[in-house]
């Protein structure tokens, strides 16, 4: 059964940090582009990071550049999001996606998702 499932959601502070995980099984991690997304309360959906397959380009939104760090584990056919100096406008729910295309992650229109897990940053 194809499945992405993310982890490593909780509670954090400002300024703090946490490290989401994306593992699959079903698919083999290394052969699509994986995304993160995150949607916050009533707010639309947005793409927060994305690394391509092949040559593993990263790509960031504004709001996240310099803070969060995507990589793969290709052995533990993994996906990570390290996030650091997080702020409470971080908080949302944070969704792994792939597609067999970098576009998708633009378009939002991802082949495979997870369920989603919830960070939370707040004193």
């Amino acid at each position: 059964q194809l499945q992405l499932v993310e982890s490593g959601g909780g509670l954090v502070q400002p300024g703090g940090s946490l490290r989401l995980s994306c593992a699959a099984s079903g698919l083999i991690l290394d052969y699509y582009a994986i995304g993160w997304f995150r949607q916050a309360p009533g707010k639309e959906r947005e793409g927060v990071s994305c690394i391509s397959r092949g040559d593993y380009s990263t790509y960031y939104a504004n709001s996240v550049k310099g803070r969060f760090t995507i990589s793969r584990d290709n052995a533990k056919n993994t996906v990570y999001l390290q996030m650091n100096s997080l702020k409470p406008e971080d908080t949302a729910i944070y969704y792994c996606a792939a597609a067999h295309e970098i576009s998708s992650w633009y378009s939002g229109g991802m082949d495979y998702w997870g369920k989603g897990t919830l960070v939370t940053v707040s004193s």
